[in-house]
């Protein structure tokens, strides 16, 4: 058997897999087989690198809980044969995935590392060569003891290596496309790949569960000055609908209307879960601080502290998923399942 390490390549579309027709000049898929040609650095890693591809690959946008699905499966019936997994998403809604996978591969020990670019990687000024080898490197590093030096779903873009739950895409022109603005980078690159050790989630040599079914009964609902009854109500009375992230103002606050107090105490009681997170994009709910965050405790709604909305979304979608009642959902919402929030 080999003891070189095992990667398995999954490219699902975006702009990382594109060349240009030299004909045409249009930007068209490429295939895995022609990836050796575009990036032969990887040869010299020395890596048994095996590949998976959509068929045909999507565009980010397109992106839902069907294929976060597959990717589980792909993942789930390859997990004793590879080291670690590196997945070519689009920028978009690169985020929306890495917390979905973060949820429903519970008990991972393995790396799952996303990454993508900005420009197609067979342009010169590409920033994909570089995302697509660090995040290989990554995704094949090991400790003195053998073991995956991270083994988490995290995202790679820009030098910086960072915990997809905490992640969001705040720039669609520069390569520095992500942020984690509430967690540290696990690593940076540089000359060298720098660990930050002390904030790499570990699970204990868990087993793998895989989870194949997502709820998308949810929604989210931006506060802004000026809102109205009727758009609320007309949110909270959507058919089936089971969870809300309420994007609210600060630390947790939103205007004090009766309408709105009463609306979201009606919504809660009737099951509906109502998550409180921040439109800052830094920072924690604390819905104690002030009366207009009060008020919104008082309606049943919970916090969600300092979460993305990306991972509230589609931690919501997990749970639903499992076929959890409301209130189980509630008691795992305020917890910390796979370092997606920080517990006051």
């Amino acid at each position: 058997m080999s003891n070189k390490p095992s990667i398995l390549m999954i490219y699902t579309g975006g702009t990382i897999g594109m060349v240009q027709n030299p004909t045409t000049g249009a930007l068209e898929p490429f295939k895995f087989e022609q990836l050796m040609e575009n990036l032969p650095e990887l040869k010299r890693f020395g890596f048994d690198i095996a590949t998976v591809q959509f068929s045909p690959p999507i565009d980010s946008s397109d992106m839902d809980p069907s294929h976060w699905e597959l990717l589980v499966k792909i993942i789930s019936e390859g997990y004793d044969k590879y080291d670690g997994f590196v997945i070519l998403h689009g920028t978009d809604t690169m985020s929306y995935t890495a917390s979905a996978l973060s949820f429903m591969l519970e008990g991972l020990s393995k790396p799952v590392i996303l990454t993508g670019s900005q420009l197609p990687i067979g342009m010169i000024r590409t920033d994909g060569k570089e995302n697509l080898i660090t995040a290989v490197e990554i995704a094949a590093a090991k400790n003195s003891k053998g073991e995956p030096l991270v083994p988490e779903v995290c995202i790679f873009f820009e030098n910086h290596l960072i915990r997809g739950n905490r992640t969001t895409k705040v720039n669609a022109e520069n390569f520095n496309a992500f942020r984690s603005y509430n967690y540290p980078p696990l690593a940076t690159a540089g000359v060298s790949i720098r660990y930050n050790e002390q904030h790499i989630h570990h699970n204990g040599g868990s087993r793998l569960t895989p989870h194949f079914c997502m709820d998308s009964n949810v929604t989210a609902l931006q506060i802004f000055p000026g809102i109205t009854e009727q758009v609320v109500a007309t949110v909270l009375s959507t058919s089936n609908l089971k969870g809300l992230v309420l994007k609210t103002f600060g630390s947790g606050n939103a205007p004090r209307k009766e309408w709105l107090r009463q609306l979201l105490k009606q919504a809660t009681g009737r099951g509906i879960v109502v998550v409180n997170i921040s439109q800052c994009l830094a920072g924690s709910v604390n819905m104690q601080r002030y009366e207009t965050g009060q008020q919104l405790i008082a309606a049943g709604v919970l916090s969600g502290y300092d979460c993305t909305a990306e991972a509230a979304l589609t931690k919501l979608m997990f749970l639903f998923g499992k076929g959890l009642s409301a209130e189980e959902v509630k008691a795992q919402m305020v917890k910390s399942l796979c370092g997606e929030i920080t517990v006051a």
